[in-house]
């Protein structure tokens, strides 16, 4: 074995041997006849050892020249651009590479753009050479030299359409299918060079997460032509980060499409018992209580809104305020809601407030989850300002507390209208006992006479309150029912409840 043959047979790398003897023989004839073959290889062993990282995740900016193996995730667009003083444009592609550690943008020029475009494809593995830099996105190699290496592995998944969890900051090129959880309206911006822009957000979810989708300029309308609860496939969107949380943006090359499949979103959420001041958190429960839209005006002289509603899980209850156009969600007793990103606050009369603002997405699901709470609360009924008794006036509202993204330092005292828990049993009273006599699906024998009502199920516990639209009826039975099931009770009637001797649940 020669010498060339012992220093290659030492050497951890993914070099061929061929490559590295021909790399060798450069350097002796660099060297001018200064370094023998076993000296040359020496030096260009230890070039290697340097160069060569252990994975995408150790390359980093200020390495002179880093070469690794990856997998490519995704071929970019051809771009030209104008170079300064040049007749000809000048070309480059980006070009989203992984392995095991990690991922990559790499990026190349001119002509090995050109060549790139014509001959890479998803899931080739390659051997890169190049000089890393802070990009845009994070970390980018500027490629000097790319090869395929068809007998390299790399064991990452190439994928077309990614999942939430896979998102990482620089990726491009990635189409991810989702549920639609909120939409927010179009918003308008001056741009540094005067012109103005255009924005609008959803927020969608997928089984392994949610995310936020900004959607830019003329691709922001796509945020009206969905509504929440419909499945879309976001396709060439891009990955940003913002406040320390990944987005995944659409410009002008992406978009946003109906997909019709049903996607599952499974929302993991914080028991609201749990809860304390400070935190930014995701929530879930059945709405117990809902107040009316109130309006405030701004220091700036704008207009807000807000609108409290009242959740509850199997370990307790929380008001939600509702800001800017979150308020104009269509909430009702009894849906199941998931408000993700609520920070919670010190509310009214000591009580924890979760405040909704412009980060936060507020959805309603279509079933509550199986092992969803008995809700149990002493309010279910739309409370109204009039409830709250003394001490809570419409006049109340400390609107100059509320910032113009529709954020409050405290939600719960400025414009709460003072929604506290002891106030809504007495409104959920007053409901059930100024019901409409005649009114809804319900045979009526006279109090004390047997009694058979239809209704949803808006309070559970005891007494079970239920609606059929036009009015409310009080249950007392040991059937153990969930908000937003539909039943029919009979039984005799006592002093406006029902005490129900037979429960049917309605399909």
């Amino acid at each position: 074995m020669g010498a060339i043959e012992d220093v290659y047979e030492d050497l951890d790398t993914d070099v061929d041997f061929e490559e590295f003897e021909a790399a060798v023989e450069d350097k002796v004839e660099q060297m001018g006849g200064l370094a023998d073959e076993e000296t040359a290889a020496m030096l260009i062993a230890h070039e290697l050892r340097d160069d060569e990282v252990e994975g995408v995740a150790d390359v980093a900016p200020g390495m002179d020249d880093a070469k690794f193996l990856a997998k490519v995730m995704s071929v970019g667009e051809l771009r030209s651009f104008e170079r300064d003083g040049e007749d000809e444009d000048g070309k480059v592609v980006n070009v989203e590479v992984a392995d095991e550690s990690g991922r990559i943008r790499i990026t190349m020029w001119d002509g090995m753009a050109e060549d790139a475009v014509d001959r890479l494809e998803v899931g080739q593995v390659l051997r890169v050479a190049g000089r890393p830099k802070e990009g845009y996105n994070g970390v980018e190699v500027d490629v000097d030299k790319v090869e395929p290496a068809p007998d390299a592995e790399v064991d990452v998944e190439a994928v077309d359409t990614y999942r939430i969890e896979d998102l990482a900051l620089g990726l491009s090129d990635v189409n991810l299918k989702g549920r639609v959880l909120s939409t927010d309206s179009v918003r308008t911006f001056d741009r540094d060079d005067g012109s103005e822009g255009r924005v609008a957000n959803l927020t969608v979810g997928d089984p392994t997460g949610r995310v936020r989708v900004t959607l830019w300029d003329e691709k922001a309308d796509l945020a009206n032509e969905f509504a929440a609860g419909e499945s879309v496939e976001v396709v060439d969107g891009y990955v940003r980060e913002r406040d320390g949380t990944l987005e995944l943006h659409v410009g002008d090359r992406g978009a946003v499409e109906e997909l019709d499949e049903d996607i599952e979103y499974v929302p993991d959420t914080r028991d609201i018992a749990s809860l304390e001041i400070g935190e930014t958190v995701d929530i879930a429960g059945g709405v117990i209580e809902t107040d009316p839209k109130r309006t405030f005006d701004r220091d700036d002289g704008s207009q807000g809104q807000v609108r409290n509603v009242r959740i509850k899980d199997d370990t307790g209850d929380i008001r939600v305020a509702l800001w800017s156009e979150k308020a104009d969600r269509d909430i009702d007793l009894a849906d199941y809601v998931v408000v993700t990103d609520v920070e919670i606050q010190d509310g009214w009369q000591d009580d924890l407030e979760a405040s909704a603002g412009w980060q936060s997405a507020v959805s309603v699901m279509d079933d509550a989850p199986e092992d969803a709470a008995d809700t149990g609360a002493d309010a279910a009924q739309s409370t109204g300002l009039s409830a709250f008794g003394d001490g809570a006036s419409a006049d109340s509202t400390d609107g100059d507390a509320a910032s113009a993204d529709g954020s409050s330092p405290s939600a719960a005292g400025s414009a709460s209208g003072g929604a506290a828990a002891s106030g809504g049993s007495g409104a959920a009273a007053a409901a059930v006992t100024e019901r409409s006599e005649g009114d809804g699906d319900r045979t009526d024998a006279g109090d004390g006479g047997s009694e058979t009502f239809t209704g949803t199920v808006v309070q559970a516990g005891s007494p079970v309150v239920l609606d059929d639209g036009t009015e409310t009826r009080s249950v007392e039975t040991d059937e153990s029912l969930r908000l937003g099931e539909k039943v029919t009770v009979s039984g005799p009637a006592r002093n406006g409840t029902i005490d129900a001797d037979d429960v049917e649940r309605v399909e």
